[in-house]
């Protein structure tokens, strides 16, 4: 056990009074080594002070060109795009509930009128923004509903949603347009991306039903039964669910 100096102690043999010179030698030793520690430290703080001041300068100006990237060039870039999404999205939406000119509105919608910007124009001049995403959906189910397949496949395939009922529809125009072009394997695949995308009451029934016309299109009679009961009992209060009972027994027989 250690034995330590106080005021007026005397130690009271020879193995003691060696025990505290011990202790007093392995004190020193240990101020000593953190006295050329702090020393080297600090002697290669000073050689390589050039080196830490360029590291923190590389640091901070890194720091200051993204706050002001995001401040002076991406913020105002976000705005400006969406407020020229605005007009496209009027023509889209007139298009949508036209009797007679869809065709001409779909077109003002991808590409612009009067100066104005369309879908195509906000993808390509405002990459990168949230717009520009909104931008392919659109562009996507405009092409869709022109009958343009390979171009809604490949606008919508570019566009990315955390939202359930967004997302859904995303992948499940995908698939109608797989399905338009015969391909039903694939039409399937983004069917059923659309079901696991989302569970709520208006794209999963739609996307379910869809899927399981698919199945019965491609034999696969059990996965059509599976598809079919799920919006029976899952969703009884949707719409597709009003002529579920004769699906199911085409799937049965």
């Amino acid at each position: 056990m250690a034995t330590y100096k106080k005021r007026g102690f005397k130690p009271k043999n020879k193995e003691e009074e060696a025990q505290i010179e011990e202790h007093d030698s392995t004190t020193a030793e240990v101020f000593n080594t953190l006295d050329e520690s702090a020393s080297k430290t600090e002697a290669w703080v000073q050689k390589n002070q050039n080196y830490i001041l360029g590291v923190i300068g590389v640091i901070a100006v890194g720091v200051l060109a993204y706050l002001g990237y995001h401040q002076f060039i991406q913020n105002p870039k976000e705005a400006s795009a969406a407020n020229e999404l605005f007009y496209p999205q009027q023509y889209f939406d007139q298009a949508l509930a036209s009797e007679t000119e869809k065709d001409s509105l779909f077109t003002l919608a991808l590409n612009g009128a009067q100066g104005k910007y369309g879908f195509l124009d906000i993808i390509e001049e405002y990459s990168g923004t949230k717009a520009a995403n909104l931008a392919k959906y659109s562009a996507g189910m405009t092409y869709l509903n022109l009958k343009q397949y390979d171009q809604a496949v490949a606008q919508l395939e570019g566009f990315s949603s955390d939202d359930d009922i967004m997302g859904a529809m995303a992948k499940g125009g995908i698939g109608d347009a797989f399905s338009q072009l015969n391909q039903q394997e694939d039409a399937l695949d983004y069917y059923e991306k659309a079901i696991a995308h989302s569970d709520n009451e208006f794209t999963a029934p739609r996307f379910l039903h869809k899927a399981g016309i698919v199945a019965l299109d491609l034999g696969d009679k059990s996965k059509a039964l599976e598809y079919f009961e799920r919006i029976k009992e899952e969703y009884p209060n949707s719409q597709e669910a009003n002529n579920v009972d004769a699906l199911i027994g085409l799937a049965q027989n």
